[in-house]
């Protein structure tokens, strides 16, 4: 079992390696468990360094039935998603499913940076789902919500 510690954006995260196979790894992330499948071997390079491909590993499943500790960006089903400008944690959500919105009209509070970003309504609708939770660890570019 081998454990790092890193801090990314300011946050820190705590990896502990469990299992190691050739092409599947089982670590934790802050306690939330996870399966990494490597996608390509490593190449040698022409001074005999191994070092992995762009796309070595893919995203981590969660094991648990929980929510992800960090929500990744899909794709869009025809209605206007609102997504994240920028990485962070929901601190709060102004808005329930069902809620009609005006554009301009704050949702979300984002903590980036130790920065508290307001969340605004892109256009005028009605909020048909609401994708993250307060608390939830995002990514730039992650659907916060649908408007319809």
């Amino acid at each position: 079992m081998k454990e790092f510690n890193y801090k990314i954006n300011g946050t820190p995260y705590r990896v502990v390696v469990n299992k190691s196979d050739s092409d599947i790894v089982e670590l934790e992330v802050n306690g939330t468990p996870y399966t990494v499948e490597l996608a390509k071997k490593t190449k040698k390079t022409m001074s005999g360094i191994k070092r992995p491909s762009p796309a070595a590993a893919a995203a981590p499943t969660p094991q648990s039935a929980s929510t992800p500790l960090v929500t990744k960006p899909t794709g869009t089903t025809g209605k206007s998603s609102l997504q994240s400008p920028l990485p962070g944690v929901i601190l709060d959500i102004r808005c329930k499913t069902g809620d009609t919105v005006k554009k301009g009209q704050t949702l979300m509070i984002l903590e980036a940076m130790k920065m508290e970003n307001n969340i605004l309504a892109n256009k005028n609708g009605k909020i048909t789902e609401i994708l993250v939770q307060k608390g939830d660890s995002v990514l730039e570019g992650a659907e916060l919500v649908v408007i319809e």
